[in-house]
C-alpha cells in the first residue's frame, strides 16, 4: 500500500478524466491563486480526456486519434496537475478523507470531486455477455469496433438514440451491413416528433441502413459468439456484432459504497455539494432536485460554478439547470431541438417543411409564448428560437412570421 503526501497538504482529488472534469481544471488554472497546493486527477481510462463527441468520427473513419485530445501532455505539467492514468480509485474513506485506487495508492485529500460519469445501460435481454456484444461509449470500445470492422460484416445496433445512429453510420461507413432496432415508434423519440424522426429514418435508410422501429430483442443467441438477434415477435436476424446504444446510468457506486446520499445519481445542492462538504460531484454521475444530466453542455457549467466556489472567487454561486437545446448532426443531417417535443392539449403546432430540400420545423406555442422548436436540416435559427423559449417572450407580433426565422420575425416586429 502506498500512501500519497501528508494530510496536512491542501489537496483536490478528482475522480475520473473526462470532458468535464478537464473543463473544471482549465477553469480552476484560469484563476491566478490557486486554492489547493496539489491537484491529482485519477483517470479509469488508460488515455487523457479527450473529445468523446468525436469518437462517432473516430469509429467513421472521419478523423484520428490525436485530434480527440483536449490539452497537450506539457498542459498538465506547466499546470502542476498530477494525473494517474488507467487508475480509478475504488474507495473512499471519508473519516480518514482518503481515496484507494486499483494500484494501491492510497491518497489523501482536503475536497474530493467525483466526476465518475455513467455507464452504458443494457436492456437485460440473455446473451448480453456473448462475445461480439458491445457497448459503443469510449475510446476503447470505438477502437473494438474499428478492428471488428475489418472481420465482420454484418451489425446490429441496439437504440435510436443519438449514440445509437452514429454507431450504426459509423459502421456502414466502415462496409458493415447494419440493422438498427429502435423501441419507440420514431428515431431520436426525446429530441424529435414523429415527423422529425421519420424524415430521419428515410434520409439514413437512403444512405443504406436498415431500420426496425417498435422492435425490441427477446435474445442475443449463440454459444460462443454472437450470431443472431431474436425479436419479440421471434424475427431471427443473423449477426456477427451487436452493439447496445440504449442509454446510460449515472456510475455512483463509488459514492454509494462510501455512504453518500444517492438516488438515480449522486445527490448536490446548487453548490454541487454531495451530503459531505468535503465532497462534490458533477457531471453525468450527479443529480441535482430530481434532474440528471446526459448533456456535456451542463456539465461544462457546472465546472464553472464549481471552480468559483472551491477557489473562492464566486462561493455562493449556484447552479440552476436551464432547458439545454440539443444540436446534432447525423449523417450529415443538422438536428436542433429545445423545449417540448411533442404537442399537448393546450398547445398549438406552427409546422414549415421543405420536401426538396429536406427540411423541417415545428414550433409548439401555448398563450402566445414559444414553448418548443424542433429543426431538422436548416438549424441556423435554432438558437434564436432557444432564447425565445427561454425568455417566453410574447411573439403575437410576428407569430404570423415565426417559423421563417428571426430575420422575417424581427422585420415583421
Amino acid at each position: 500500500m502506498k500512501v500519497m503526501t501528508k494530510q496536512s497538504e491542501s489537496t483536490l482529488v478528482i475522480c475520473g478524466h473526462g470532458m468535464v472534469s478537464q473543463r473544471l481544471l482549465e477553469a480552476l488554472c484560469r484563476e491566478p491563486g490557486r486554492p489547493f497546493t496539489r491537484i491529482v486527477v485519477f483517470n479509469g481510462e488508460t488515455t487523457p480526456a479527450y473529445n468523446r463527441i468525436q469518437l462517432s468520427s473516430l469509429l467513421a473513419g472521419g478523423t484520428d486519434e490525436r485530434s480527440l485530445a483536449l490539452q497537450p501532455g506539457d498542459w498538465f505539467r506547466d499546470n502542476a496537475i498530477e494525473v494517474h492514468d488507467g487508475e480509478p480509485v475504488t474507495a473512499i474513506n471519508r473519516q480518514d478523507r482518503t481515496v484507494a485506487t486499483a494500484t494501491g495508492r492510497v491518497q489523501p485529500y482536503t475536497h474530493l470531486v467525483l466526476a465518475t460519469g455513467s455507464r452504458p445501460a443494457k436492456p437485460g435481454v440473455p446473451g448480453e455477455d456473448l462475445p461480439g456484444v458491445m457497448t459503443f461509449r469510449d475510446l476503447d470500445d470505438t477502437r473494438v469496433l474499428i478492428e471488428t470492422t475489418r472481420r465482420h460484416r454484418r451489425a446490429v445496433v441496439i437504440g435510436g438514440g443519438f449514440l445509437g445512429l452514429e454507431a450504426a453510420e459509423g459502421l456502414r461507413q466502415r462496409g458493415m451491413a447494419v440493422t438498427l432496432l429502435h423501441r419507440s415508434g420514431h428515431l431520436l423519440n426525446r429530441q424529435l416528433d414523429a415527423v422529425g424522426g421519420h424524415l430521419l429514418q428515410q434520409h439514413m435508410e437512403d444512405r443504406g441502413l436498415s431500420i426496425r422501429t417498435k422492435a425490441s430483442p427477446r435474445a442475443l443467441l449463440g454459444r460462443h459468439q454472437i450470431r443472431a438477434v431474436q425479436l419479440e415477435d421471434e424475427t431471427l436476424i443473423s449477426t456477427d456484432l451487436v452493439v447496445i446504444a440504449a442509454g446510460i446510468s449515472p456510475s455512483i457506486g463509488l459514492a454509494r459504497d462510501a455512504g453518500l446520499a444517492c438516488d438515480r445519481g449522486i445527490l448536490v445542492d446548487g453548490r454541487l455539494r454531495t451530503t459531505d462538504p468535503a465532497i462534490s460531484a458533477l457531471g453525468e454521475c450527479c443529480q441535482l432536485g430530481d434532474t440528471t444530466f446526459g448533456l456535456v453542455e451542463p456539465g461544462y457549467q457546472q465546472a464553472e460554478v464549481l471552480a468559483g466556489v472551491l477557489n473562492g472567487s464566486t462561493p455562493e454561486a449556484e447552479y440552476r439547470p436551464v432547458d439545454t437545446p440539443t444540436r446534432l448532426k447525423i449523417s450529415g443531417v443538422p438536428i436542433f431541438s429545445c423545449g417540448q417535443v411533442s404537442a399537448g392539449p393546450d398547445t398549438e403546432s406552427v409546422v414549415w417543411q421543405d420536401h426538396e430540400q429536406n427540411h423541417y420545423c415545428r414550433l409548439l406555442i401555448k398563450n402566445q409564448r414559444l414553448t418548443g422548436a424542433v429543426l431538422l436540416g436548416d438549424t441556423r435559427d435554432g438558437p434564436w428560437y432557444s432564447q425565445r423559449i427561454l425568455q417566453q417572450d410574447d411573439i403575437s407580433r410576428y407569430r404570423d412570421h415565426i417559423a421563417f426565422g428571426k430575420n422575417y420575425c424581427e422585420a415583421a416586429a
